[in-house]
């Protein structure tokens, strides 16, 4: 068995980027820019005014004494008006300043008598109010970075400058397989011996907090057979496998047997920690595979802990649960060798180790708001003890 933090470097060293492509910018939300992006044109690309107001020439206007009132600019508005100094236009935001103007006075602090305009703005200075040519980015300037992880800001700013489409790494395509004779599918009863089938429904809501969507999902019975022909399936229609259950030593835990016979390579089988022992990690070429466990709580600490790693190094993106310490509230015990992974809940600079800590249990981590990590080496911590905790994100 190998370390936790072992496990974690095998995965950044073994995966990869997937290729780039060119999406349309609506649906590149959450990805990361492949290439440099720069301006194509200056923004904004005429002197705009940044308020309601009346737009005139600073140096023609002599303080104290009225312009006179020449039109309307509305924005959108293509019409040209060239001001004369002594001569002022009604402006609206966004809107062109026309030529001749080069100061926007904003309709709060002036006076109309007729069609003169009395500035009521003593603070007023030249230039204020107008938004000048490429004041946001100039053209040919670097917009955004290679690397960058497209936001909704980033994404509106993209569609400012005029781009339709971008250059990124995109969101693998995921398969989940759900093994186990005894899961039954919520909303239908429960027989003798079975248990509601919930891996599923934690995975991929958790894919889709990652604004991952293409997800396909299988259930298996436990035979080889049939696992095997459905992890060949899943393995040409994605990029990303993740199989939960048997994963173990029992008669009926096929999922070492299938990926060997898929030619999935083992990198590691079993990791020195609790839960989520028996996780395995593959791949078939560079298509990583990830073998979980069937208990809940295994599956998502271990989706948390270590198949993060890997969707974020597709991603070209870093995707590692945010950690930090705090103190903690009451009193852990654990053997010294496993790596502990506690489902915690942080309250400022607090933690508190909740009950429930089995791995069939999902009720404590629907409550959690941080996994606790005890090392290896640790066999009891208390109230004051100092201990690391890992941020979860959704």
């Amino acid at each position: 068995m190998i370390s936790s933090a072992a496990a974690k470097a095998i995965i950044k060293e073994q995966c990869e980027a997937l290729p780039p492509v060119v999406l349309p910018i609506k649906q590149a939300m959450g990805t990361v820019l492949a290439e440099d992006i720069y301006a194509p044109v200056d923004i904004p690309c005429y002197p705009q005014s940044s308020m309601d107001g009346y737009a005139f020439s600073y140096a023609g206007w002599k303080p104290g004494e009225p312009l006179d009132l020449y039109g309307e600019m509305a924005a959108g508005s293509n019409q040209t008006i060239e001001l004369i100094p002594g001569k002022a236009v009604r402006i609206f935001t966004g809107a062109a300043v026309p030529p001749g103007a080069d100061t926007v006075v904003i309709q709060e602090k002036i006076r109309l008598e007729g069609d003169e305009l009395h500035i009521e703005d003593p603070e007023l200075t030249a230039g204020d109010n107008v938004r000048p040519i490429g004041s946001e980015i100039s053209k040919n300037a670097l917009a955004l970075e290679k690397g960058t992880l497209l936001t909704a800001p980033g994404i509106g700013f993209l569609a400012g400058i005029g781009l339709a489409e971008v250059k990124v790494y995109p969101k693998p395509r995921v398969a989940i397989i759900v093994t186990g004779n005894e899961l039954q599918e919520p909303g239908k009863p429960l027989e003798y011996g079975q248990v509601y089938e919930s891996n599923s429904a934690s995975l991929t809501a958790a894919l889709e907090a990652l604004l991952i969507r293409d997800i396909q999902l299988f259930r298996v019975a436990d035979n080889l057979n049939s696992l095997s022909a459905t992890l060949a399936t899943a393995l040409e229609q994605s990029d990303l496998v993740l199989l939960t259950g048997g994963i173990s030593v029992g008669d009926y835990d096929f999922t070492l047997k299938a990926t060997l016979e898929c030619g999935i390579e083992t990198i590691f089988h079993k990791i020195k920690q609790k839960p989520g022992k028996p996780i395995l990690f593959g791949k078939q070429g560079q298509k990583p595979v990830f073998g979980l466990p069937g208990n809940p709580a295994s599956v998502m600490t271990c989706f948390y802990e270590y198949v993060l790693v890997a969707i974020g190094e597709m991603q070209h993106r870093n995707l590692t649960l945010r950690k930090r310490n705090a103190i903690l509230a009451n009193t852990v015990k654990k053997p010294a060798g496993p790596t502990h992974y506690l489902k915690g809940y942080a309250d400022g600079e607090k933690v508190m180790s909740l009950e429930g800590q089995e791995s069939y249990k999902l009720n404590s981590f629907a409550r959690a708001n941080c996994l606790i990590m005890l090392p290896e080496e640790c066999t009891q911590a208390g109230p004051g003890d100092e201990v690391e905790i890992h941020i979860l994100p959704f």
